[in-house]
């Protein structure tokens, strides 16, 4: 059941990680902040970092990992590209990463409580990519 649980929580981690170096990217070509830009480079760099983390482990696992759900990434997609065509500005990125950003704390808690078992290596990547999400909403919060 620990091992089961671990692969588990590491692949929903594995997408929650992919789903964030992805949103960032698709917003740093509108940002117009310099401040703005480098709190999303930095947690786009931390993403990235732990990414490698997990690779590493899923490969212990001999396991693939997961990609984002194609629907939830793709709406993302679409609702970030309206949102800035209509109205390009820091304050609409800051608004939909937030949003990103909440939507991501509230799946891994989830995935937290619903994969009890996972071994604590697991649990602490899991932790780390919520305090990510959670540090960025709040680092972006004056361009609200």
């Amino acid at each position: 059941m620990v091992e089961q649980d671990t692969i588990k929580l590491l692949r929903e981690c594995d997408a929650g990680v992919k789903m964030g170096i992805s949103s960032i990217e698709d917003v740093l070509g509108y940002v117009k902040s310099e401040k703005l830009e480098k709190c999303l480079t930095k947690c786009k760099d931390e993403h990235e970092k732990l990414n490698r983390e997990l690779q590493e482990l899923l490969d212990k696992y001999n396991d693939e990992g997961k990609d984002p759900n194609p629907v939830a990434k793709g709406m993302s997609w679409m609702k970030t590209n309206i949102k800035l065509t209509m109205h390009e500005s820091d304050h609409t990125i800051a608004d939909l990463m937030t949003d990103g950003c909440n939507m991501g704390v509230k799946s891994l808690n989830r995935y937290l409580n619903q994969y009890k078992a996972a071994d604590e290596v697991s649990k602490d990547i899991a932790k780390r990519l919520i305090k990510l999400e959670d540090e960025l909403a709040r680092d972006i919060r004056d361009f609200l």
